[in-house]
């Protein structure tokens, strides 16, 4: 029984409607109790349901544990003045271990999500610089709800889309011309007011010179084309790179010049057009209709497309392609987003809620107790790169997550280095790496996958933790909220930690108990892996 909560969550549900209540299993709640008096874990169902059935608590509770009957469970005691108390049987929870090592990287699949189509769109950095902290956590959350929606059985297409048609673009040419300029024929060419200065830039030159030399030094429409186009073609080849180093891979790239090019914009006014009105010469979308708290310019009066045109013709380019949600993760200051875009989708005819936002707090580095923002190397502020050589991916993956989206993320640099247990990280990948050496020095005994002798309390708390792996997996996809997996994980090392500690799991005058003990090591290690995999963490065998 891989999901003991599950069960008991399911059982009561059975029991109440028979009793003619009906109660969702999901509104349950199920605890682990903390005497082991007071049995496995307690429901205190029997209260809630009090005023329904206009019955005392403890009459409900004793009908409820009549019409329970399962092979896992030991025995129920009412306790207090209704609690249920649930023993569970030794070899329901042992039975867990077989299943662990039988599925191996596949215990805590589910086909919740039956195969749905969904479309996540995050970092979608502009193509014009080193992506910062933002983007990093952006990368970190999206990535991680990507591994939990294909976890649960969803069909999903990570997406990021390349600004590459609007003014930062042009800006980007300039400021390419302008350093084009500066190493050829003029060190002392003017460089843009709006230009970036970053280091790319003159990486960037330097290999377009490599390309075609001196050839567009006649300041000609063609070289600036050029340099637009190639210029966004060697940033975005970069921000690859580097989220490639991230661990972040996505499977589509898609091109607001293209969506432009292939007549998106038009299709919007086309469709929209009942919409669309003209004030003070800018052309207006009347998104209040559909809930958004005014209307919103779509073309300004100078005749160029606010962010908004361009942006609605991308999501429904999206939608147009077969998916069932569309989820973006964005920056916090987008709120004010989400009813706009959520109003032209409706103008399309899809239902609001076939968008959802994610919104990503920002994130404030701290080093030797103060807050730090400049990088050393060039005096802009920490990238996404920097910040993984200062401490590692696995740091920074581990702690991006680790909160809410919606939380502000204070990260400490001289934390997240500490080689010990004060460190998250650390901790939950040394009880990996302290697993598979008890295995290793174990491997001449083989494995008892039936956990025959296991009846020690802190072995049975640590397979009720991975017992919970599957439904916590569930609870963090359908929340999209990778922070549960990081509490898990923790829970789990801690479980982990006690077990090896108080209980000697290598004893050559005991090897049946050491059998069952490894084959308990074998399933945590499994579980704990796949736990840090979900969010992007390594799991070291050796530290």
């Amino acid at each position: 029984m891989s999901d003991i909560e599950t069960l008991l969550k399911n059982l009561l549900a059975s029991a109440l409607k028979t009793l003619g209540v009906e109660m969702s299993a999901e509104d349950i709640v199920i605890e682990r109790s903390k005497e082991k008096a007071h049995g496995d874990f307690a429901a205190n169902v029997a209260m809630q349901q009090a005023r329904t059935l206009h019955q005392a608590p403890r009459t409900i509770a004793e009908k409820i544990v009549t019409l329970i009957n399962d092979e896992a469970i030991d025995k129920i005691e009412i306790a207090g003045p209704g609690f249920i108390n649930f023993f569970i049987k030794q070899e329901s929870l042992n039975s867990l271990i077989k299943e662990i090592i039988t599925k191996g990287d596949h215990f805590g699949d589910s086909t919740f999500g039956n195969h749905k189509k969904i479309n996540v769109e995050f970092v979608s950095a502009n193509p014009t610089g080193d992506l910062h902290l933002g983007h990093a956590r952006n990368a970190a959350i999206g990535d991680a709800i990507c591994r939990l929606y294909t976890k649960t059985g969803f069909d999903v297409t990570r997406e990021y889309y390349v600004n590459d048609a609007g003014n930062q673009i042009n800006n980007l040419a300039k400021s390419i011309k302008a350093r084009y300029h500066q190493l050829l024929d003029n060190k002392d060419y003017p460089f843009p007011e709006d230009g970036y200065h970053g280091e790319d830039i003159f990486d960037i030159t330097k290999q377009i010179i490599s390309e075609v030399g001196d050839k567009y030094l006649d300041d000609s429409e063609e070289g600036f084309n050029f340099f637009k186009k190639r210029g966004t073609e060697l940033e975005l080849k970069k921000l690859e790179k580097d989220l490639d180093m991230f661990r972040v891979k996505f499977d589509v790239f898609s091109s607001e010049l293209k969506i432009r090019q292939d007549g998106g914009i038009e299709k919007v006014l086309k469709q929209c057009k009942n919409y669309i009105y003209e004030q003070d010469g800018a052309t207006f979308l009347r998104t209040t209709t559909f809930g958004d708290d005014k209307d919103r310019v779509i073309i300004k009066s100078d005749g160029s497309y606010t962010y908004l045109l361009p942006d609605i013709a991308y999501h429904v380019n999206k939608l147009e392609r077969g998916f069932d949600l569309l989820v973006d993760c964005l920056g916090a200051d987008h709120h004010g987003y989400i009813a706009r875009m959520k109003a032209a989708l409706q103008m399309f005819n899809y239902p609001a809620d076939i968008l959802e936002i994610e919104l990503i707090q920002m994130v404030r580095l701290f080093k030797d107790g103060a807050e730090y923002k400049m990088s050393k190397r060039t005096g802009n502020a920490v990238s996404m790169k920097e910040l993984c050589e200062e401490t590692s991916i696995d740091a920074v993956r581990y702690y991006f997550v680790a909160r809410a989206a919606s939380s502000h993320l204070d990260y400490d640099i001289d934390s997240a280095k500490k080689m010990e247990a004060s460190n998250p990280v650390y901790y939950a990948q040394y009880a990996h790496a302290r697993l598979n050496a008890l295995l290793s020095q174990g491997k001449d005994i083989a494995l008892d996958e039936d956990g025959k002798l296991l009846s020690d309390e802190r072995e049975k708390k640590l397979l009720k933790i991975l017992s919970e792996y599957p439904r916590e997996v569930l609870a963090a996809a359908v929340n999209r909220a990778p922070y549960k997996i990081t509490t898990y994980i923790q829970k789990l090392a801690t479980a982990i930690n006690e077990f090896y500690t108080f209980n000697r799991v290598i004893d050559r005058s005991n090897v049946e108990l050491s059998a069952s003990r490894l084959g308990l090591c074998s399933a945590a290690k499994i579980v704990l892996k796949n736990a840090l995999e979900l969010i992007g963490v390594s799991s070291p065998d050796h530290m």
